[in-house]
């Protein structure tokens, strides 16, 4: 991945002017990923002097609540105070990370619309990036925005400029966004990053642990329940899908990030070339796809569930029920094997 020097000197004479305030932007659903770099970003911009507000439309997953600085994340949901409107009414710059729509932003995006001045600048690495903002630096090949995130601070003030809580927020993007380094543009670039954030004395083990090893109990049961209750295989056995409605997560004492990685669990079946996952919300029903190889999970989902994301790891979103959901998925995916997509 070359960054685009230009856009480097863009934004470099976009943050040259004193004391600006800030708005950093990520999705619906926040991950590692978009929690990491917008936490980093922001110890960066704080250290050039300017007043930097963090915003997610809803709450991040618990096992993320140990991440330096996260309690400085204002969630809009249940912002009662309004700081986020405040925050977003008074910036001089949005940037959005880890996202390439407004419209991924949901309910929030109405606020963020409401500023019609501020500088927007992207910052993410997801296919098809969106109109109207006045600086992007987006790049597909990137393994996260956490890498990009990296990437654009090693360019704009070197490696010397990361400190240790910051090279521990950008590690848990990049280790997540790639399935510990299992998937997603595994780049020499990449492993010479990590290499730089252990030499700020991040601890790996510790990282791993906290992240993927800080579920609950209720987490535990509800995924034995999902593979032995709810996983389906079609397709000659070369594609499945697992779906949970509110009732049975409710059963679970389910929380936000409950069902992370359970769309992935399907792939570890040697035949397996590509599988889904449906979440029912009050609603609409979350659509998460996964795939390896050639099989492309982000043309089926801009097909087929109006979503997109990455070659292989796509979502979108149903707005009927889960049995006509379903339905829709198997007719789909008969369809997209007989074009030759899943050969």
């Amino acid at each position: 991945m070359k960054l685009s020097k230009e856009s480097i000197e863009r934004l470099r004479e976009l943050l040259a002017r004193p004391a600006q305030r800030i708005v950093i932007l990520s999705h619906t659903n926040p991950d590692g990923d978009a929690v990491g770099s917008s936490l980093a970003w922001a110890e960066v911009l704080r250290t050039m002097g300017h007043a930097v507000t963090c915003i997610v439309p809803n709450k991040y997953p618990y096992f993320l609540d140990w991440m330096p600085g996260i309690g400085e994340v204002v969630v809009f949901k249940t912002d009662t105070e309004g700081r986020a409107a405040r925050a977003v009414a008074g910036a001089d710059i949005l940037f959005c990370l880890d996202f390439n729509a407004i419209s991924r932003l949901e309910n929030l995006s109405q606020t963020i619309e409401s500023n019609t001045t501020a500088v927007r600048v992207l910052i993410d690495h997801h296919l098809s990036p969106g109109e109207g903002f006045d600086l992007a630096f987006s790049y597909p090949e990137s393994s996260s925005t956490c890498f990009l995130v990296y990437s654009i601070i090693e360019a704009m003030c070197g490696t010397e400029a990361i400190t240790r809580s910051m090279a521990e927020l950008l590690y848990v993007g990049m280790m997540t966004d790639t399935g510990n380094f299992a998937f997603s543009f595994l780049t020499p670039e990449l492993f010479r990053a990590v290499a730089v954030l252990v030499e700020k004395g991040i601890s790996i083990p510790d990282i791993h642990n906290s992240v993927y090893n800080a579920y609950t109990e209720g987490r535990a049961r509800l995924f034995g329940y999902a593979i032995n209750r709810k996983m389906e295989v079609i397709q000659n056995g070369t594609v499945a899908y697992m779906s949970l409605l509110e009732g049975e997560m409710r059963r679970f004492q389910f929380q936000q990030g409950d069902s992370e990685g359970f769309v992935n669990y399907a792939l570890t079946i040697k035949k397996v070339k590509m599988s889904a996952m449906f979440l029912a919300h009050r609603k609409f029903i979350r659509v998460s796809l996964r795939s390896r190889g050639d099989v492309d999970v982000n043309l089926f989902a801009r097909r087929y569930f109006n979503g997109g994301g990455h070659k292989n790891a796509a979502g979108g979103k149903s707005f009927v029920s889960m049995r006509e959901t379903i339905d829709h998925y198997v007719r789909s995916v008969a369809e997209f094997a007989a074009e030759g997509h899943l050969d």
